[in-house]
């Protein structure tokens, strides 16, 4: 399992060794899938970002938690949806049922992404007097990433958003993406291989590599995109530290 943004790609520039890591995996038709949080935009645009920067990948070989949290909810019987992501997003959403916060339509859920700059009061209160409701929708954290980088520098993701929901509320989120095991348990079910024989890498100490060891995968740091020194005064340890995702050919049996 590999992380895309800041492990594959940062901005419009591809990581050295992506592109060619990328092809080999391909040709040997070696088990692997791409574990993102991505929660901006749907599957179909992150497929066009990596064709755009050279790179084939088919939209099934891509996890994202929209992609995840449609079956989470469709096995869980929550059809009406209030939806604080961007707008192009819901299409990996289709078919369900959509209500604005605030209306006369209490939702069943709401489902929470990376709004970016688009986040304000107003937006967050709506959905906290709505988890004050009872009975209280589900709140679902499309992944629980802090941070990410761009060129710009750091940004706020989605997680401090979804604490400060549950904090107010005293609701807990369910959350699909990474860190949590059932994410990672998702992407083992697509490959179809145990935990033991599955490796995560990506840039995030905590969402990747804490989350892939406590679903009992080996997890791998990279220090690009998102890396900080002080990650590795976490306390958390990752199985292998490589400078760029460019080492990895070196570790897999081919």
């Amino acid at each position: 399992m590999i992380d895309l943004d800041g492990t594959i790609f940062q901005g419009d520039q591809l990581a050295e060794g992506a592109a060619e890591l990328i092809a080999k995996l391909q040709e040997k038709q070696f088990p692997h899938l791409f574990l993102t949080n991505a929660s901006g935009r749907p599957r179909r645009a992150i497929v066009q970002q990596l064709s755009d920067l050279g790179v084939a990948v088919r939209p099934q070989e891509i996890l994202t938690p929209a992609v995840a949290a449609a079956q989470w909810l469709c096995e869980h019987n929550l059809e009406r949806l209030a939806l604080l992501l961007p707008r192009e997003t819901a299409e990996d959403l289709v078919g369900f049922e959509l209500t604005p916060l605030g209306g006369s339509d209490r939702p069943q859920a709401i489902v929470v992404g990376d709004l970016g700059r688009n986040w304000n009061y107003t937006k967050l209160n709506l959905a906290f007097r709505s988890l004050m409701d009872e009975p209280a929708p589900q709140l679902v954290a499309l992944g629980m990433t802090r941070y990410w980088h761009s060129d710009e520098g750091l940004n706020m993701d989605v997680a401090p958003f979804i604490k400060a929901l549950e904090f107010a509320s005293g609701r807990t989120a369910e959350v699909i993406g990474k860190p949590s095991p059932t994410f990672f348990k998702e992407g083992l079910h697509i490959l179809g291989c145990e935990a033991s024989e599955c490796v995560m890498i990506g840039d995030d100490i905590y969402a990747d590599v804490k989350g892939a060891q406590d679903a009992h995968l080996r997890g791998i740091l990279v220090k690009t995109g998102k890396f900080r020194q002080r990650d590795l005064e976490s306390g958390i340890k990752p199985d292998e530290i490589f400078d760029s995702i460019a080492q990895v050919q070196d570790l897999l049996a081919w």
